[in-house]
């Protein structure tokens, strides 16, 4: 039960951490239409968006069961830890001027940019019950997406540390699809050397996403301070 509540909470803080792609999406795809016409484009477009999303998870949870694809999925996973602490995503949606182009262009757009989302909460779903743990995350964090996450971009931009805890849940996703790859298994027998490569993966990922922003930032105020 302990093992089901953990992967479910895990799970959760994934779709919360990665909920800022569907906030950018629904505002930018509903921005142009009337007030009371946004609410039904939210609805239906997340409710779309969701449901390809949770079709595509499952999928993917299937696929893992084949050989190296844990591997890749961790590895991929790495990057995507990285890049969500960097972070300088470009998302360009086209707004809509009616309510069946802007949600297709929701439902469309969220396919395409959610990748990220179903490795990761496909890597984190494990044991007897993963389907249903995919399932009851993507239902509980439906309104979350639908009403809070542009809140939550609101309190990772005021606390930035909550990125760097979402990040590091996602490195020790990554860091647990890749132990658990079959074909790896001899190399991660001993705990120590399985929890070892955790630590080394989540404080790797943690360290250089770090680092990079920093440099990131430096060179940006620089650059600004040179053109005044």
């Amino acid at each position: 039960m302990w093992e089901f509540l953990s992967a479910l909470a895990i799970i959760i803080f994934i779709d919360l951490i990665l909920a800022g792609d569907n906030a950018i999406v629904i505002a930018m795809a509903a921005r142009n239409l009337p007030k009371n016409k946004q609410k039904v484009v939210i609805l239906w477009g997340t409710f779309g968006a969701i449901a390809i999303r949770a079709a595509a998870t499952i999928l993917m949870v299937s696929l893992l069961n084949l050989p190296w694809l844990m591997l890749t999925g961790g590895l991929l996973l790495i990057w995507i830890a990285f890049k969500l602490l960097v972070g300088e995503d470009e998302h360009e949606v086209k707004a809509q001027n009616n309510v069946f182009a802007a949600i297709r262009t929701i439902i469309i757009a969220d396919a395409v940019m959610g990748i990220d989302n179903v490795i990761a909460v496909a890597g984190a779903a494990e044991g007897e019950h993963q389907y249903v743990l995919v399932v009851i995350g993507l239902l509980i964090s439906v309104p979350i997406i639908i009403w809070g996450s542009t809140l939550f971009v609101k309190l990772i931009n005021k606390h930035p540390w909550v990125l760097y805890i979402g990040g590091g849940v996602l490195a020790y996703t990554a860091a647990k699809m890749i132990t658990g790859e079959r074909k790896l298994a001899g190399v991660f027998d001993s705990s120590w050397m399985k929890y070892g490569f955790d630590a080394l993966i989540i404080l790797g990922v943690i360290i250089v996403g770090y680092m990079v922003k920093s440099r990131r930032a430096a060179r940006k105020a620089a650059a600004e301070a040179a053109s005044e």
